[in-house]
């Protein structure tokens, strides 16, 4: 019925930045007080990885959503 499209391509140059971003987040992180609540959330590192986290969670959840909720059968408009 429809045409597979290819996967949308990422630039190398957006990957550098992002990379570029996270490191210099990372490298900054020393200098800044982050007024740590749990004990956990002190450790170096420990907002980036909560951040990936997050969105990981955010991606599955949504595909799980997207492909459980609010799909339809193929033949859904034919009748």
């Amino acid at each position: 019925m429809s045409e597979k499209k290819p996967p949308v391509r990422i630039p190398r140059r957006a990957w550098i930045a992002g990379g570029a971003l996270l490191a210099a987040t990372l490298a900054a992180e020393p200098f800044v007080h982050l007024h740590p609540h749990f004990g956990i959330d002190g450790h170096f590192g420990f907002h980036a990885w909560y951040g990936f986290g997050a969105c990981a969670l955010m991606v599955l959840f949504a595909k799980l959503v997207a492909g459980r909720l609010l799909s339809r059968r193929d033949d859904y408009y034919d009748a």
